[in-house]
Formats: structure tokens, C-alpha cells, sequence
């Protein structure tokens, strides 16, 4: 196909109005029963038969015998006003956000490749020819452009600032073909292709670097494509997903029937099915989180970065039902990656098998890919030097801090030893 500069496609909810915070009732019913179960528990707290987590023991005393002192009716009447007043901040927060008038607006990325609903976005112009070419692989789940955010933050806008040659795999949507990928479609198929054109274009062995999800895929493909490659750097990437398991992870097989069958159903894992899974990592983010927004002065820049990346979060993707199956039973229950099980075109990835320089950011802060599970990929890796960024797994990579603590040092790292 012939190249051309295109824009990004607009985030679906750039709409007149947002649509999130996603899934918006799960939200509203979080927010909701846990402010009535702060009046429901009240009787319980001057008894003391509250179960109390063994840190917060002090505190809940402390509160105890404050209310042992209070007359019964003005205390109840303050926790009504209260929970009046933070339900009424948390829609107002949720309103605010709706209603903001930031829309993300960036010059348009160069298409280099596409097949289907997958493209290549190049970050350097056409005619640069130095600069070591960077293959950079997202997770399937989330839209591409948390690494090309804002004018600000930008990973792929750095590292083509810096003189790399820069490339960003975008899933898009799975279409019609792609609900029926698996794995091996996605690593052997699309990213060897995305591969290929890189070589074509740039004339020189690319570095390979996957976020989170990507990671664990390109791991896959640096071991099928060694030769064509000059080193592999792993972002936060999952690997021995029992090694810390999340409150998600210990769910999820219970839960893997109702997904399954919303699988067999519409042929993909549903976006709003993908963003209450990860709420259960910390079921009362989004309440404190808008609670906090709502409070902000709506023109600073703290409250434009509060949008652009819960826009980010409420603009995810479906994840086609071959791929989502094989996430949830073989990596999340089974823990194929780090038994040796997980097989791409017949083949078992081993990362003991890669010889790539390699480096693996572990976040010290990631509650989204725990470190136990990053750090046992780091491991296995023959060459690998490992870094432990104070940062989140978003943070890391769109955060206030992820330009030093992240970018520089991966530049770094990329010009000395891919």
C-alpha cells in the first residue's frame, strides 16, 4: 500500500460528550455501596465487631472511641452529610470530565504498513537515514497512543527527537478477520510482517521494544527472529503471572464461564468486560479518583493530563476471542509463559533461548503487572540487565516522571547496546 500522512484515528469517546468513566454503572454501583455501607456499619463500629485489617487497627480504635463520645443521632447525621457530600463530589468529578474541552491533537503519525486493522506509524521522517529503527509493541487491550499521548508526553515523539528511527505497532479494533486471530496470527503473522517492512525501509536490524502485553508477544518474536534483530527491551512485561497474583488473577477462574460465553456470543472479550476485570484491581480508584478531579481548576494542566489519560483508559479495544481465551486459561490460570507451555506456531517461547541484548524495566510501583512476574522474565533472559523505575505501569510511560526515569535511560541503553 502507498504511504501517506493519515491523523490517528479520534478516540471514540471525543464525542460532543464522554462516555466514561467505563463500565460507567459498575462505577456508579461501587461509589454507591460503599458510602451506604459506611452508614450500615456504623452499629457495628461502636460495638467493635468490625474486622479490621491488622494496619489499620490503631486507627480504627482511635475512631471507636471518638464516636463512643459523640451523641448517637448528630453522629449519624454528620455520615449522612458526609456521604451526601462525596457522592455529590464524585458526579460532579464524573460531569467535569465529560464536559471538559480537551480533545487530543497531535500531528499525524506517518503510515508506513498496514494489513487489516494493523498498522505501523513511523515517527521519523521518511528520509532520515540514520538513527537505529525502534519496533515498538503495545498491548492488545489498550489503544496505542499511551505512547504518543500528548505533545508532552510522547515516548515515540522522544526517542525521534533523540535521532532514533522510531515505529509503533497500532492493533486498532479487531475486524472481521481479526476476531478469529490467535497469538500466533498476531506474533507470526502481523508483528513478522511489521518486522519485514521495517527492514525494507530503513535498511538496518531494528531494536525491539514491547510495553506491558507487547513485551510478553515480542519476546515470541525476538526468539523467531533473532538474526533480525538488535536487542529487546521489556516494559513492564508479564511473564510468570502466578509468581504475585493480583485480586484479578485469583478471580478470574470463576468468572471465565461468564466471559466465555460473552466469547461464543459476539466472537471477542468486549471492552467494558476487559475495563471491570482491571476495576478489580482496585475497585474504588475511579470514586477517588473523580472525587479528586472534581476539585481541580478544569484549565490547569494537571486536570488536561487527568483527561488525555482517562480518555486513554475509557478508548480501550476488544480483544478477539481466540486471544482472549488463551490470555485467561493459558496464561492467567495455567501460567503456560513460565512452564515452558506457551507455543507460538508450534514452537515453545523460551526466553533462555534469546541471545539479543536485552534490557527489562521492571516498575517498582506496577500494580498492573506485579514485579514477581516482570522480574521472573528478566531472569530467564541469558542477557539481560534489569532496571527498577520508582513509577506505576501507566507511569511509566506517560507520567511526569517517565521522561527521566524511563525514556532517558532506555535511550540510553538503545544507542550502547542495541
Amino acid at each position: 500500500m502507498s504511504e501517506k500522512d493519515i491523523p490517528l484515528p479520534p478516540p471514540q469517546m471525543q464525542a460532543e460528550t464522554r462516555q466514561g468513566p467505563r463500565p460507567l454503572p459498575l462505577h456508579l454501583a461501587i461509589a454507591a455501596m460503599t458510602l451506604l455501607t459506611s452508614r450500615g456499619a456504623l452499629p457495628l463500629l461502636r460495638k467493635g465487631s468490625l474486622d479490621w485489617r491488622p494496619e489499620l487497627a490503631a486507627t480504627a480504635a482511635s475512631l471507636r472511641e471518638s464516636a463512643a463520645r459523640l451523641d448517637a443521632k448528630q453522629l449519624e447525621q454528620a455520615l449522612d452529610a458526609a456521604a451526601a457530600k462525596r457522592w455529590g463530589d464524585f458526579l460532579d468529578g464524573i460531569l467535569r470530565y465529560r464536559r471538559h474541552p480537551y480533545r487530543r491533537d497531535l500531528p499525524a503519525a506517518r503510515l508506513a504498513w498496514q494489513d487489516g486493522t494493523t498498522r505501523l506509524l513511523a515517527y521519523a521522517p521518511k528520509r532520515r537515514r540514520t538513527g537505529r529503527p525502534v519496533l515498538v509493541v503495545p498491548s492488545l487491550i489498550n489503544r496505542a497512543y499511551i505512547l504518543d499521548l500528548t505533545a508532552q508526553r510522547s515516548f515515540m515523539r522522544d526517542l525521534a527527537a533523540r535521532g532514533f528511527r522510531p515505529y509503533l505497532v497500532d492493533w486498532g479494533q479487531p475486524g472481521t478477520v481479526e476476531r478469529g486471530f490467535d497469538l500466533t496470527d498476531y506474533i507470526a503473522g502481523r508483528l513478522e510482517a511489521a518486522l519485514d517492512s521495517i527492514l525494507d525501509e530503513a535498511g538496518a536490524k531494528p531494536a525491539l521494544v514491547g510495553y506491558c502485553m507487547g513485551g510478553t508477544m515480542s519476546v515470541a518474536l525476538a526468539q523467531r527472529r533473532q538474526a533480525d534483530l538488535s536487542g529487546l527491551a521489556l516494559l513492564a512485561a508479564p511473564w510468570d503471572f502466578l509468581a504475585d497474583p493480583t485480586p484479578m488473577t485469583a478471580a478470574l477462574p470463576g468468572l471465565i464461564p461468564v466471559l466465555n460465553a460473552a466469547i461464543e456470543t459476539l466472537g471477542e472479550l468486549p471492552t467494558d468486560m476487559i475495563q471491570a476485570l482491571f476495576l478489580g484491581l482496585d475497585a474504588h480508584l475511579g470514586y477517588r479518583k473523580f472525587r479528586a478531579f472534581a476539585a481541580l481548576d478544569p484549565e490547569s494542566e494537571k486536570a488536561r493530563s487527568f483527561v488525555a489519560l482517562e480518555d486513554w483508559l475509557n478508548d480501550g479495544v476488544a480483544l478477539a476471542g481466540p486471544v482472549a481465551r488463551a490470555c485467561m486459561e493459558g496464561w492467567y490460570v495455567r501460567n503456560d509463559p513460565a512452564l515452558g507451555a506457551w507455543r507460538v506456531a508450534g514452537e515453545a517461547v523460551d526466553p533462555a533461548t534469546i541471545r539479543l541484548p536485552a534490557l527489562a524495566m521492571v516498575p517498582a510501583g506496577d500494580r498492573i503487572v506485579p514485579p514477581a512476574s516482570a522480574l521472573a522474565l528478566a531472569e530467564a533472559l541469558p542477557k539481560a540487565t534489569t532496571l527498577r523505575p520508582a513509577l506505576g505501569h501507566i507511569g511509566m510511560m506517560a507520567g511526569g516522571a517517565a521522561a527521566k526515569q524511563v525514556w532517558s535511560p532506555l535511550a540510553d541503553w538503545l544507542k550502547n547496546h542495541a
